[in-house]
């Protein structure tokens, strides 16, 4: 297995974490949502590419739109 194959890992647990602070209550840990949620991004799409998964690229570049709408919102 090559490294970038665990990369999903990472890319996974930070997206859990990223949902559980976007539902926050609290601004602050609303708007680290929004950034863990694009760094989430950039790792799928790492991963994504590597494997192959032009959907999942796909998905994220999308995701990522909606992601710094959200932080843009957030922060105003």
């Amino acid at each position: 297995m090559d490294w970038i194959d665990l990369l999903q890992w990472p890319a996974m647990v930070v997206t859990v974490v990223a949902a559980w602070y976007v539902a926050s209550e609290r601004e602050r840990k609303r708007n680290w949502g929004f950034w863990l949620f694009l760094a989430s991004n950039v790792l799928w799409v790492a991963w994504g590419l590597y494997s192959g998964a032009h959907a999942l690229v796909v998905l994220q570049l999308c995701l990522a739109a909606m992601n710094i709408r959200g932080a843009v919102k957030a922060a105003s």
